[in-house]
């Protein structure tokens, strides 16, 4: 287990996380949408996850989603790197009710996102433009290329869902450890 704790004027946050853990997630970032999602990502990719976030949600979620990801991400590239013995690449397209989400990505230690999720609007009282806000600051953290993409779906509570969800998949399988590939890189180094 390993912990990161990062202190703004705007959030005061405390992640731990074990990268071999069983999927157990304890999450209360004072978003309910978010935790959510964070015990979905946990769940999914087997991450145990222990998050704490006090924001200023009175003005509104976006530091609080934002600067958890940022967290998130520095903790998740501080465990991973230097990648060796993991398959490094990981995919996943997951299916909620009619939407489906896929996730491709590579554990390359050069940060990259594209984005393409149909989704405008509110979840409940989540601001659904807050999604890309977190996914960019938690690719950037972790230093994962990664491509998340809406393949179809209209509810949008399912397509952030499974937006999460592929991307743990995805997340996992890419650090499956294969003892064969040593650094998985033709440069010796990620």
């Amino acid at each position: 287990m390993v912990t990161k704790t990062r202190t703004t004027k705007e959030t005061d946050i405390t992640i731990s996380l074990d990268l071999q853990g069983s999927g157990k997630g304890n999450i209360n970032t004072g978003v309910g949408f978010l935790d959510h999602m964070l015990e979905s990502f946990s769940k999914h990719s087997l991450i145990d996850l222990d998050v704490v976030c006090r924001g200023d949600t009175h003005i509104d979620d976006h530091h609080s989603v934002e600067d958890v990801g940022i967290v998130l991400g520095s903790l998740i590239a501080e465990a991973l790197y230097p990648v060796q013995k993991m398959e490094r690449f990981g995919s996943a397209n997951i299916v909620m009710d009619e939407a489906c989400v896929s996730c491709d990505l590579d554990l390359s230690n050069r940060p990259f996102l594209v984005y393409k999720l149909d989704i405008v609007g509110k979840v409940g009282s989540f601001d659904t433009e807050l999604v890309e806000e977190f996914f960019r600051a938690f690719v950037l953290n972790a230093k994962i290329s990664t491509h998340i993409v809406q393949q179809r779906g209209k509810n949008k509570h399912h397509i952030i869902e499974a937006a999460f969800k592929s991307l743990a998949v995805a997340l996992r399988r890419a650090m499956a450890t294969n003892e064969r590939v040593g650094i998985p890189s033709t440069k010796d180094v990620l």
